[in-house]
């Protein structure tokens, strides 16, 4: 499926502003001048720069324009670039060549995972090792385990993150190339059903200077 687009739009100007095409300080085109631009909406225009101010890559500065941020960097918004694959995440972080491997199998559940996921230790789980590299560089792993009778998280209702700076475990360490007893920035997800069941656990690791802030945002019913 083709991404929105404004999400499309919004990843060529990261790559811009990231690749230094659009330095530092420069004054965007006006909103109905990039409307016209693209051929889109101006919905759709405001959809795609607040997305970028999201990410930390613009300022709005009233009654004056739109500027490329003095100090781009990246900030990972929660919860809903976990509805993208890895592919469409990090393709729009950076106009860098992106890889992405997938090693799946079955693993049995330790006890904090058993804990977790509701079964009993010992019992064989999904697992799915996602290790992304750009131009060349190790930029996350992840490991992901689920019980065998859930694939995927459609009946999750709600997704949990715990944040944190940790020594990492030992292959995401080796993945990461993390020196011995240096932090990376790690997410522990849990997707949960509306009866509390929890049915995906996943834990991901980035370089710990990869992003420069955390951001969680969630609808309000």
């Amino acid at each position: 499926m083709a991404d929105p687009a404004y999400v499309t739009i919004a990843g060529e100007y990261a790559r811009k502003i990231r690749g230094g095409e659009l330095p530092p300080g420069v004054q965007l085109p006006s909103y109905a001048e990039l409307a016209t631009r693209h051929g889109v909406s101006d919905a759709v225009v405001r959809k795609f720069l607040d997305l970028l101010q999201g990410q930390g890559l613009i300022r709005k500065v009233p009654r004056r324009g739109i500027f490329v941020a003095d100090r781009p960097n990246l900030i990972h918004i929660s919860p809903e670039r976990q509805m993208e694959s890895p592919e469409t995440t990090f393709g729009n972080e950076s106009g860098q060549a992106i890889k992405v491997d997938r090693v799946s199998g079955l693993v049995r559940a330790n006890d904090e995972i058993a804990g977790i996921l509701d079964v009993a230790p010992g019992d064989a789980i999904s697992h799915v090792v996602t290790r992304a590299s750009e131009d060349g560089r190790p930029i996350s792993i992840s490991d992901t385990y689920q019980p065998m009778d859930v694939t995927g998280i459609e009946d999750a209702t709600d997704l949990e993150h715990k944040y944190a700076d940790k020594i990492p475990v030992p292959a995401h360490a080796e993945w990461l190339k993390t020196p011995s007893g240096e932090l990376v920035k790690t997410i522990h997800q849990r997707f949960i059903t509306a009866d509390g069941r929890v049915i995906m656990v996943s834990d991901v690791s980035y370089p710990w200077n990869r992003y420069e802030a955390f951001v969680c945002r969630m609808k309000l019913r």
